[in-house]
This record gives structure tokens, C-alpha cells and sequence, in this order.
């Protein structure tokens, strides 16, 4: 509509009458195309981005050299998460099962995310995020599957420091311990390890810089926060999984210092 108002403005002031149906129905003609432009760059970066990552993470399920039950039903939630319907399902099984094979070519495939993402480092964050969720799935990451978590890490420019405290904040939220579902059950202690090395704070850290670091982390991962800088609406949903993550572990850390402290 605004281009067809421009278009017919701009006709009318250079073209009198006749001008202003020329300029409206060239207006019209513009504002058609670009429309149909940017939806059409949207959808192919949609599907570039189903592509990278459920090939990538084919490959990762199949670094252990088994892919799991507990790994494909991770993979088909995820589905959902991303909201993939019909042909798009279709896709990601058909990346999925290409990361599986023997001669598939990881590095390209990672590149490609990289071209994606064009260094906007929270896609890249949530990425891993969804990785690590689904080699996860069976309880625990085998080394081979870690290995090449920081294999894909590294090529995306970030650090083994990095996989390690993702790793851990999935390991936090999904052990046993304390939380929803398990009220009144202490954490262990590699839980609670974990809830710290999460938030990228020790127990030694006093409980100051233990809010500051929730917080900063909060603050970087906030959904809302992160749509504004351009995070693509179907990665919504792993945003706030992540944020519902970084809450359990502080709330873990802190319910484990007021016992502490009651004592």
C-alpha cells in the first residue's frame, strides 16, 4: 500500500491525472516484487538453516557410531520446538539422515551455518544449543560426540570453554536433584558442579558475583533481547528453553546456599 501511495503521489505531482494511475500501478508493480523477493530470500534461508542444522546434527547422533532411540525422538521434538511443518519435517529427516552418512562432509556443512548466521554469535549459541540437546537425549555425551561438538565449535569461533559450560547447563537441568517434579530432593553434587560451571562462576564465587553472572547471562539470552538482533522466529522457542536452563541452575546454586547457610 505505501508503494502504490508513493508511486501515485509522485504520478500525479510530474503527471497530473494520468500520472497518478501510472504512478500507482508502477508503485503497485514495485511494492509486488520486493515483497516477493524478501519472502523468497526468507524461505531460502529458513531452509538453509533446517539443512545445517539437522545434517550437522545426523552426524554428531552418529559420532558414537549408534544413533539412539532416545537421539531421534530428541531430533522429532525438535520439530516442534522449530516449528517445522509438512515439507519442512520432510527436509530436516532427509538433512538428518545425510549427516549420517559415511562420506558426509561436516565442515561444509558447518561453513554453511556460518554463512547463515553471518557472525551474529547468539544463532550460533542456540545452534550448539540444539546440537548438544540432541546428543544429550540418551542421558550423557560420549567423547566422540564432545570431540566433535568442539570440532564445530571451533570452526564457528568459539572455545572448548564454551561446549564444556554448554554441556554442563543441559547436564544441570536434566539430572536428578532439586526442581520441578522433585521437590524437597537435595542436588547432588555433580549437579550442583554443574549449575556452577553453567553460569561460568565456581563455589568459592560469593553470591554477588554469582547473581551478576546469572544476570549478565539472562540479560544475553532474553528472547525478546534477541529477536530484536535479527534471531529468526522459529529459534524462539530454543531461546527460551536456554533462558528456563540458565533460571533451574541459579535457582539450584541459590536453594543449595540457603540450606547451607540455615544450618
Amino acid at each position: 500500500m505505501q508503494f502504490i501511495f508513493i508511486g501515485a503521489l509522485l504520478g500525479a505531482i510530474f503527471g497530473g491525472i494520468n500520472g497518478l494511475f501510472i504512478g500507482g500501478l508502477i508503485g503497485y508493480a514495485a511494492g509486488f516484487v520486493l515483497q516477493r523477493t524478501l519472502i523468497g530470500g526468507l524461505q531460502i534461508a529458513q531452509a538453509q538453516l533446517i539443512e545445517s542444522i539437522f545434517a550437522v546434527m545426523g552426524a554428531l547422533c552418529k559420532a558414537d557410531k549408534l544413533v539412539t532411540r532416545d537421539e531421534i525422538r530428541a531430533v522429532e521434538q525438535m520439530f516442534g520446538m522449530l516449528k517445522l511443518q509438512g515439507e519442512q519435517r520432510n527436509q530436516a529427516r532427509a538433512a538428518f539422515n545425510r549427516g549420517k552418512q559415511p562420506d558426509f562432509d561436516l565442515d561444509a556443512a558447518v561453513d554453511s551455518f556460518a554463512r547463515i548466521s553471518r557472525g551474529r554469535g547468539v544463532l550460533v549459541q542456540l545452534f550448539l544449543q540444539l546440537q548438544c540437546m540432541a546428543v544429550a537425549a540418551d542421558g550423557r555425551v560420549d567423547a566422540a560426540e564432545h570431540r566433535m561438538l568442539v570440532q564445530i565449535a571451533r570452526r564457528l569461533g568459539l572455545a572448548e570453554a564454551d561446549v564444556a559450560q554448554l554441556e554442563a547447563l543441559l547436564r544441570s537441568a536434566t539430572q536428578g536433584g532439586s526442581g520441578p517434579g522433585r521437590p524437597g530432593r537435595a542436588p547432588s553434587r555433580d549437579q550442583l558442579a554443574d549449575a556452577y560451571a553453567a553460569l561460568g562462576v565456581t563455589p568459592q564465587s560469593s553470591d554477588v558475583e554469582i547473581k551478576r553472572a546469572y544476570r549478565k547471562l539472562i540479560s544475553q539470552n532474553h528472547p525478546d533481547k534477541l529477536a530484536a538482533r535479527g534471531l529468526p522466529e522459529s529459534m524462539r522457542a530454543v531461546a527460551e528453553e536456554r533462558s528456563r536452563e540458565i533460571n533451574s541452575a541459579y535457582d539450584l546454586i541459590t536453594a543449595a546456599r540457603t540450606a547451607q547457610h540455615s544450618r
